[in-house]
């Protein structure tokens, strides 16, 4: 379980760091480049983590799964971006497929 909580965790500073990057128009902001850095930084060490345990194809499957919705999620409420419905379908899709990854798959390790 504290391998899924270290993924999680890694999801998470990926999306604070692709956020920042955005902010950091292309490394000219100090602090916004820090953060992509930092968070860059901790998300990889924490994936290098999960993979003592988790199959690198299913702790990849979920972590691009979950940072593909999340980022969008975050550009659609900080910098306006705009979704149409193909974009929730497609987000639907992928957090569906991990899903069935987790659930279905016997590739998976509980």
């Amino acid at each position: 379980m504290k391998n899924w909580i270290f993924l999680s965790v890694a999801i998470v500073a990926e999306v604070i760091a692709t956020s920042a990057l955005k902010a950091s128009a292309g490394f000219s902001k100090p602090w916004p480049s820090v953060l992509v850095a930092v968070g860059y930084g901790i998300a990889f060490y924490l994936l290098s983590l999960t993979l003592r345990t988790i199959p690198v194809g299913i702790a990849y499957a979920v972590w691009s799964g979950a940072g593909i919705v999340l980022i969008t999620a975050v550009a659609w409420l900080l910098y306006g971006q705009k979704l149409d419905l193909p974009a929730f379908i497609g987000m639907g899709l992928i957090i569906s497929g991990v899903v069935v990854l987790n659930v279905f798959s016997k590739a998976v390790v509980h």
